[in-house]
This record gives C-alpha cells, sequence and structure tokens, in this order.
C-alpha cells in the first residue's frame, strides 16, 4: 500500500506538469478506460452514432489507455473527469487515501470465468481438484482461488500454469488436455472460439455478480461538474438501453464504428453477446450502486491478498448522478434505434 501511495504522488506530480485536457471547452468530458472505442464498452459507440452525447453537448475524449501510471491518478490530477477502474484499483486507491467517489456502475457481471471444454466431464469447480488449470496470465489466479473458495477448496488443491493470451496457445492447452480448465474472461473465450473451440462455463453463481468495471470521479469536483457528468452518463445509459431493446442495431452500429472487430462475423457477434451480458445493468436503475454486492466481495479480495483491508462502502458509493443518468424517455430511444437501423441496414 506504501507503494501505491507512492506511485500514485509521483504520477500526480508527472500529470501536473501536462496542459489541461478540457481547458478549451468547458462541455468535454476526458475519460480513461481500458480500452478505445470497442464492443466491449459498446454504450459508448451507440451513444456517439445515434448522436446522445452531442445532444448533451458533450465531446468524449478517450485519453490513452496505454500507460504504466494508475488511471486513478487521472481523476486525482483533474486530467481525467472519469477514470474507469475495477474493485480492486477502487478499493486499493480508497486505503490509500485517496479522494474518489464512485459514481456509476458499468458492468455489474463479472468478465472473468472458469471455462472448460464444451465436452470435457467437468461440470463444476469442484470437479477441478487434483487436475492442471490455465491461466491465461497471472492476475487469473486471484478468480480460480476465489471460485476455489466458494466450493470450500483452495488454489493448493490444483497445479496451474500461464498460458498467454495466445488464442492457438490456449486452444492447444485445452484441447490436447494439458489443463482441465482455463480461468480467464470474456475476450479469451472469442479467442478461443475463433480457433475451433467451444468452451462451457462452470463459474460459480456467487461470483457472476460483481461492479467489474466502474466509473470513479474525483469527490471534491462533483457539483462542479454536475451539469457535464450527468450528460454523459444519461447518455451512456441510453446507449446501453439499446442492446436491451435493439441488439441487431447495436451490431450494425459496432460494424461501422469498430470494423476491425468484425472482421470475423461470427467472433464478433459473440464480442456483441458476452459484452451485452456484462454491460447491461440487473439494477432497476442503470448504473446503479449495488452497497451489498460491494461489502461482499470485499472478504474474498482480502483472502487473496488483492487488497490490504476492508473498506467501509458508503465512504466511496455516490449514487448523486444515478437519478439523471436514467432521466430519459425510453420509447424514444427505441424509435431512435430503429429508424437508424433502417437507415443504415
Amino acid at each position: 500500500m506504501k507503494m501505491l501511495k507512492t506511485t500514485l504522488l509521483c504520477s500526480a506530480m508527472a500529470l501536473a506538469a501536462l496542459p489541461s485536457l478540457g481547458a478549451a471547452q468547458e462541455t468535454t468530458v476526458n475519460m480513461i478506460n481500458p480500452l478505445p472505442r470497442s464492443t466491449n464498452f459498446f454504450p459508448l459507440v451507440v451513444g456517439e452514432a445515434l448522436g446522445y452525447f452531442a445532444a448533451e453537448g458533450i465531446k468524449v475524449n478517450l485519453l490513452p489507455s496505454d500507460t504504466s501510471i494508475p488511471y486513478v491518478a487521472f481523476v486525482q490530477n483533474g486530467q481525467a473527469d472519469l477514470s474507469m477502474l475495477d474493485p480492486v484499483e477502487t478499493i486499493n486507491a480508497i486505503n490509500a487515501g485517496v479522494k474518489i467517489n464512485t459514481v456509476y456502475e458499468v458492468m455489474q457481471n463479472a468478465p472473468e470465468a472458469i471455462g472448460v471444454l464444451d465436452s470435457s466431464q467437468y461440470d463444476s469447480v469442484d470437479d477441478l481438484v487434483g487436475t492442471t488449470v490455465g491461466l491465461v496470465s497471472d492476475r487469473d489466479r486471484a478468480f480460480l482461488q476465489a471460485a476455489l473458495d466458494v466450493v470450500g477448496k483452495s488454489i493448493d488443491d490444483v497445479q496451474t500454469v500461464v498460458l498467454g493470451e495466445s488464442g492457438p496457445t490456449l486452444a492447444a492447452a485445452i484441447r490436447d488436455g494439458n489443463v482441465s480448465a482455463i480461468s480467464g474472461a470474456a475476450p479469451d473465450w472469442i479467442a478461443l472460439n475463433a480457433n475451433g473451440i467451444n468452451v462451457r462455463l462452470i463459474t460459480p453463481d456467487e461470483l457472476l455478480a460483481s461492479p467489474a468495471n466502474t466509473f470513479a470521479a474525483n469527490a471534491d469536483t462533483l457539483e462542479e461538474k454536475r451539469g457535464a457528468m450527468e450528460g454523459f452518463l444519461r447518455a451512456w445509459s441510453k446507449g446501453m438501453y439499446v442492446a436491451s431493446v435493439n441488439p441487431e442495431a447495436v451490431a450494425q452500429m459496432l460494424r461501422k464504428g469498430v470494423p476491425e472487430e468484425w472482421e470475423n462475423e461470427a467472433a464478433g457477434q459473440l464480442f456483441l453477446d458476452m459484452s451485452i451480458g456484462m454491460n447491461v445493468s440487473t439494477t432497476e436503475r442503470l448504473g446503479d450502486l449495488q452497497t451489498g454486492v460491494w461489502t461482499a466481495l470485499q472478504p474474498r479480495l482480502l483472502s487473496s491478498g488483492a487488497i490490504e483491508k476492508e473498506v467501509d462502502v458508503a465512504s466511496f458509493l455516490n449514487d448523486t448522478y444515478i437519478a439523471a443518468a436514467n432521466d430519459f424517455d425510453r420509447a424514444a430511444v427505441e424509435a431512435d434505434a430503429a429508424a437508424w437501423l433502417a437507415a443504415n441496414k
């Protein structure tokens, strides 16, 4: 934790030397997330295609995601208005004394999972005891440990091997029986599918609900930036909602907006199906904050060593923008999507 505090301080000093990205236009919302415009975060692409951000007077500026600086530092310093963080990044930042608030849950279902060959004998994580489980990267070890914990087992009850992100390598490992299962995430199942491998997920239900990606904002500037932030989140919510009522329109918007992800039509559609499952909110209010889920996930993060100590979720969860983010006409959005698809088939 001391290292994180030092890193954040140095990062903030380095960022302070950069010019302010939002100074010229008050309506620009600077955001940093793990990917550029992508099927993985389709509400941005859909919101832009249907003009929802523009209608709110918002221009979205995506900051470069390929950086060694912790994303939270961009919010801390003011270079980003919103930073997309996972639960571990969020809780470690709070433990380090960073003044951020989680204001919107982008994904409420975990992208991580435990996958087995569709034709295999393994039906639950419990069946993996005594076998070798593949990890796409070492960061997938914590999720495997959490899955084993759910069934009363330990990471010591299996052997693990890091396989890397190469689709052919993952496919060969599980097809040839070198591993019984793979602990990975949505893009890995797509890579396997592209290499002719059908995967069946055996993730314990207890791990499915997770605020996997959230928007964090500087706690000191919530009121100052309210107008722009509410407009941004309302446009994002509209883009999310379209997937619930017209996934065909979403697919076509992505074919046009991020064609490189749709060169293989089957892979693109699979990616979208998985992304819809992660991005469409399970709460009644889109993007709402799940106090119980945040409280329940911390013990397993603590036991795996991912966080130093648990924190009071009331200290950082703030739904101040949620009502505005949901204040839109659903029927009008449905009509917009239908009209767009009719004009862009």
